[in-house]
């Protein structure tokens, strides 16, 4: 069985976790990263990690979505919590911009990129990998990124430009693979220009994905990660799954034997 990490989950947001959680581990799933979004879900991130040690390991973020319904002082004990916490976290995330028109009604992108500024300053005071949310920004968190002098950095269902892409690679940091690889095409773009060394699956469950049969993830599914990634690059599953795999396990610090 190919050993596989999910490396971006919201899995405090799963309904019926713990048999989810058991259906990952038989379809070959070592370790999940669950990302927090908020005050509460961080909290309930890190009860689930104190409930799954050794499978689950906690990020702790602040996501842009968020931005439109905290004020001054809610963000600041959002990032109060986050920086109080960051010593059982394996990375600051979900964190990052978000240009949707929607989103920018509620959250300007000058407060959007302040609070990412703060975020980036938390991981990179702690010596954390920060976990990004860039839709249709990817080239400013690229730049905010850049500018914090973040070593490691992850660029979670990229999207965006080539041109970007070739810069994130550049600058040493990675993208990841979700299961919209099986049919997005800026996704299955993005997946084949990047190098499997910078590579990393994920699901971020529970996102519903497809488009003439439609599902919602789970963290087993990060084998359709996988599979298409195997299918996009012509490579064997067992490498994709055993690069993927350390390319995550270092990243994060983990220190799994797999």
């Amino acid at each position: 069985m190919l050993s596989l990490i999910d490396t971006h989950a919201h899995l405090d947001e799963l309904p019926d976790l713990g048999s989810m959680l058991e259906a990952a581990r038989k379809a070959g799933v070592i370790a999940v990263v669950a990302v927090g979004s908020h005050h509460q879900s961080n909290m309930r991130t890190l009860q689930i990690w104190q409930e799954h040690r050794g499978f689950v390991y906690p990020a702790l973020g602040l996501h842009p979505w968020e931005l439109g319904n905290l004020g001054p002082s809610g963000i600041d004990d959002n990032l109060g919590f986050i920086e109080q916490n960051i010593a059982s976290a394996v990375a600051v995330g979900e964190i990052g911009l978000d240009y949707d028109k929607r989103v920018l009604r509620a959250a300007p992108r000058e407060l959007q990129q302040e609070v990412l500024c703060r975020l980036l300053n938390i991981a990179g005071k702690h010596d954390k990998p920060a976990v990004i949310h860039s839709r249709y920004a990817w080239k400013d968190a690229l730049r905010l990124i850049q500018d914090a002098g973040i070593k490691k950095a992850i660029f979670h269902w990229f999207t965006g430009f080539s041109s970007v892409l070739r810069d994130i690679i550049t600058g040493g940091y990675l993208v990841s693979a979700t299961p919209a690889a099986d049919y997005h095409e800026e996704h299955r773009r993005a997946v084949k220009e990047a190098p499997l060394r910078q590579l990393l699956l994920e699901t971020d469950c529970p996102v519903t994905y497809g488009r003439a049969a439609r599902y919602e993830s789970r963290p087993a599914d990060v084998l359709r990660s996988m599979q298409a990634v195997s299918q996009l690059k012509g490579i064997d599953e067992a490498t994709v799954a055993e690069q993927t795999t350390r390319n995550a396990n270092e990243f994060f610090s983990l220190d799994i034997v797999f």
